[in-house]
């Protein structure tokens, strides 16, 4: 029965057409959805800290800072500049430095000079607003004292310096 089953023409024509709709799927909220949980914000600003005790010296300073939110952070741009009275200096002179960490330290400062600081935190989404600015100091340079003009007595000497410092200093302290 099979042989005679085989040998037989068979009509594989179908009787009625299929009827396929064709649907057209929007997935693009669920695609916004699914981008709105894997992109991370971009960071808040950070918060400078004040000038801390000794963290200067006649070239250097380090500057501190930190963030109030869990953002995550790739690194910070720390800008600087030195403080000035004139107004067609203010834009001269500004210095940026890529920072991984929440501190560093800068060289090649002048002494008893100011310098205004401020820092912007970076992540893949985007930069945050700077932070506030912050003016820290550095260390006067040390006097020279006057050889020439030393003089004492039994009970007393006389010694006198002067500065090498542009700006005044608050004040000295002399060690015996």
């Amino acid at each position: 029965r099979l042989e005679e089953f085989l040998k037989k023409e068979v009509d594989l024509e179908l009787s009625t057409l299929p009827d396929f709709e064709e649907r057209v799927i929007d997935v693009s909220e669920v695609e916004q959805l699914i981008n709105s949980i894997n992109a991370i914000p971009a960071p808040c600003a950070p918060v400078i800290n004040p000038q801390a005790p000794n963290a200067a010296t006649g070239t250097s300073l380090r500057v501190c800072w930190g963030l109030f939110s869990d953002d995550t952070v790739e690194c910070y741009h720390l800008c600087y500049k030195p403080v000035s009275n004139e107004r067609h200096v203010d834009g001269q002179a500004e210095h940026t430095l890529k920072v991984k960490e929440t501190y560093c330290t800068i060289t090649d400062l002048l002494p008893n000079t100011q310098y205004e600081f401020w820092v912007s935190a970076l992540n893949a989404s985007g930069i945050s607003p700077p932070s506030e600015r912050a003016v820290y100091v550095t260390a006067p340079s040390p006097p020279t004292i006057k050889n020439k003009k030393i003089r004492s007595c039994e009970n007393a000497a006389l010694v006198c310096w002067e500065s090498r410092d542009i700006n005044p200093v608050d004040s000295y302290t002399v060690e015996l």
